[in-house]
């Protein structure tokens, strides 16, 4: 997917922290991000999603992503304490949803991007492409149709 950043979070420091989700929104596709939260031994990936690209895919997929059964899947979300508040680092502040596991990442009161599983995101972005090129606007396949009409049929050929 797109650029890969491992940033490494040991104290939430706001400069690095705003660099990282400004330098996302200034690329416009999806980054790779990898957390090492303090007092936690397991990383935390997860993808940055700019919210124009994100809403593109959930646009054209044609469902929403399918949950685990096993519960795998949340248990990295059930495992993290509920935020008392959202957490703000430089310009940016993330509110980390209860269901689902998403953060959105606002700026100056406007989401410009959000966090997501990188399963989820790369389901996201496959489904968004698979029903997006099966799909042609009427014109378009108006035009094809005359295209077709105007082709010999195979058996004259």
């Amino acid at each position: 997917m797109g650029i890969q950043i491992d940033v490494v979070v040991g104290h939430p420091v706001n400069d690095e922290m705003e660099r990282v989700l400004g330098w996302a929104e200034a690329v416009g596709e999806p980054v790779t991000v990898t957390f090492m939260w303090e007092g936690r031994e397991e990383a935390e990936r997860a993808v940055l999603v700019p919210a124009a690209t994100l809403a593109l895919w959930e646009y054209w997929a044609p469902t929403a992503y399918p949950t685990s059964s096993t519960g795998e899947d949340n248990r990295a979300v059930a495992e993290q304490p509920e935020l008392a508040h959202p957490a703000e680092f430089g310009a940016f502040t993330l509110f980390r949803r209860r269901a689902g596991g998403r953060t959105a990442v606002a700026r100056e009161g406007v989401v410009v991007a959000e966090l997501l599983n990188p399963d989820e995101a790369h389901w996201l972005q496959e489904k968004a492409r698979e029903v997006r090129q099966g799909f042609m606007d009427p014109r378009q396949k108006a035009a094809f149709e005359e295209f077709l009409a105007r082709q010999t049929p195979p058996d004259e050929q």
